[in-house]
């Protein structure tokens, strides 16, 4: 039984270790995953056995690959970042996904149909609301793993009513206040230093 648990863990530790490595390599060719655009031909078309591609916008298909690629690889690289992310805050990295993929279909809509498309101007506006469900998301995450680490509830700050600008807290205002109003409120006898003299 202890080989068979053995060779399980040995199975799983190699599979880790192949995926590992292809990550590895992967990230430290990037950089010639970008220059690959060098092997595509100078002018307008470019055929091959398999497909035609005519680069309509650009009018080179040279031009259309580095600006694929120029989106593509950091696509990729984003990729590997947020599939291998441990921290708490990888959903953020939905951002800049979004942001590149849809820089990707724009340039691949202008090139395929050669129409300026006027969504790449404001790209922001169009993707402010798929930035705001995902902060949202992330830091709704925080507030959880916050109250997990720290066991607070947020119902007891509601409680202490604490006051930024006072070093006494509200509760203990009024507590205070509900002790003078009190009709057995004590006064400390004041004397009279002149009588006395």
């Amino acid at each position: 039984m202890t080989k068979s648990k053995n060779k399980l863990s040995t199975d799983q530790r190699s599979k880790f270790l192949l995926l590992g490595s292809i990550i590895a390599v992967t990230i430290a060719f990037s950089p010639y995953l970008f220059y690959l655009y060098e092997i595509f031909p100078n002018g307008p078309i470019w055929e091959t056995s398999f497909f035609t591609y005519e680069s309509k916008y650009y009018e080179d298909v040279l031009t259309a690959a580095w600006t694929y690629l120029g989106k593509i690889v950091p696509l990729l690289l984003l990729f590997i970042w947020f599939f291998t992310c441990k921290h708490w805050w990888y959903h953020a990295i939905l951002v800049p996904i979004s942001m590149y993929t849809y820089q990707l279909v724009v340039i691949f809509y202008e090139d395929a149909y050669l129409q300026v498309n006027p969504m790449d101007t404001n790209q922001l506006v169009y993707l402010a609301p798929f930035f705001i469900v995902v902060l949202s998301i992330v830091y709704l995450i925080r507030v959880k793993i916050f109250d997990r680490i720290y066991g607070i509830d947020l119902s007891e700050i509601d409680e202490t009513d604490v006051s930024v600008f006072s070093p006494i807290s509200e509760s203990d205002r009024r507590e205070v206040k509900s002790f003078q109003e009190e009709e057995q409120y004590w006064e400390p006898a004041q004397e009279d230093y002149y009588t006395q003299l």
